[in-house]
């Protein structure tokens, strides 16, 4: 079904579909994560209904955010979002596999952002939903074809954030780094201080030396059991 939500009153409206990409915790997550300059140009590699692009231009209203997705539909609601927002020039979206880009220049984007299928097709329950399912799992895409991809787009220099699960950071990182692309900044996210992570943001750099920098962990939750102000300034609650 067709939903519409806000960022914030006032704020950029987005259009979803529960049967295809359900806003997630993890988009306000690394959306909130690249440190952001005026007039970069960012590919978001399976951006879906596009509201992480979104998220970055609530940021950093200069940016020209060029999304990348598989499935019509969702693209479709991307493009519908754009407009939506009159974001036309500065939020597109691209109905192709991330794997084949011959539409895109290599080298011309400053950031590149992807929120990866966390499993494998041989690891967890398949979803039942072929959307849901390509979002999950590695099905039409791996995450070595996002490292990939991410190295040819990015200029030398330029950076790709990623959210993803901690159980596969050693091989994020160890792929990561065949590709060109250094780890520079880290950053677990746990549910509250005691809590294991699952969760982590990463920052690789193309071409960038060797030194990461670990930053403190970002708690979902205080120790009364409420959002933290971090967290609630990631959803925006704070212009509420």
């Amino acid at each position: 079904m067709e939903k519409i939500d806000q960022l914030w009153p006032g704020g950029f409206r987005f259009l979803f579909d529960d049967t295809l990409f359900q806003p997630g915790t993890d988009s306000f997550l690394l959306g909130s994560f690249p440190r952001l300059k005026r007039g970069e140009t960012v590919c978001d590699l399976g951006g879906g209904t596009g509201l992480l692009g979104l998220l970055l231009l609530a940021r950093e209203p200069s940016l020209r955010v060029t999304e990348v997705e598989l499935q019509r539909q969702a693209c479709a609601l991307c493009r519908r979002n754009a407009a939506l927002n009159g974001l036309e020039d500065s939020l597109e979206c691209i109905e192709a596999d991330l794997r084949r880009l011959p539409m895109l220049r290599p080298g011309s984007f400053d950031l590149v952002v992807a929120n990866p299928p966390y499993f494998t097709t041989a690891s967890g329950a398949q979803a039942e939903s072929v959307a849901r399912r390509t979002a999950r799992s590695e099905v039409t895409c791996t995450l070595e074809d996002i490292l990939a991809s991410a190295a040819r787009l990015l200029r030398w220099g330029g950076r790709l954030a990623l959210v993803f699960r901690t159980e596969r950071m050693a091989e994020l990182m160890a792929e990561a780094r065949r590709y060109g692309l250094e780890p520079k900044r880290l950053r677990i996210v746990q549910n509250t201080i005691s809590s294991v992570p699952s969760l982590f943001l990463l920052e690789c750099r193309r071409g960038g030396h060797t030194g990461l920098q670990v930053e403190p962990p970002l708690l979902l939750q205080g120790v009364d059991g409420k959002p933290t102000a971090e967290l609630d300034a990631i959803y925006f609650r704070d212009k509420r």
